[in-house]
């Protein structure tokens, strides 16, 4: 039970938790009036969802944000122009330091 209120643990927040305990409790109403198969996958339903939002985390959500995480790479940021107290710096005064590549890559200028 200690796990089930861990903040650390916790990936779903505000408006998203709210919506998850009011869209259970709206299915576990529907399942009960239902009845049958179709109302016990209701109820099912509604129990993963309450326990969504009563205790803040979701385990498919996890999983699908590590998968996009990994699957985007991550963008590069170009060197910017080093300014005028860079250049004169004792960093640039061995000969086999040499200044960043200041090459617009493309996306900074407009058509």
């Amino acid at each position: 039970m200690n796990r089930l209120f861990d903040k650390t643990n916790q990936n779903v927040h505000g408006w998203e938790r709210a919506v998850s305990v009011a869209g259970g409790l709206v299915l576990m109403g529907k399942g009960l009036r239902h009845g049958g198969l179709g109302g016990l996958l209701q109820l099912a339903a509604s129990g993963m969802a309450l326990f969504r939002g009563i205790s803040g985390h979701c385990e498919a959500k996890r999983i699908l944000t590590e998968a996009t995480e990994r699957s985007v790479p991550q963008r590069q940021h170009y060197s910017h122009m080093p300014l005028d107290s860079e250049v004169h710096s004792p960093d640039f005064e061995a000969t086999s330091v040499t200044l960043p590549d200041s090459t617009p890559m493309g996306h900074e200028t407009r058509p």
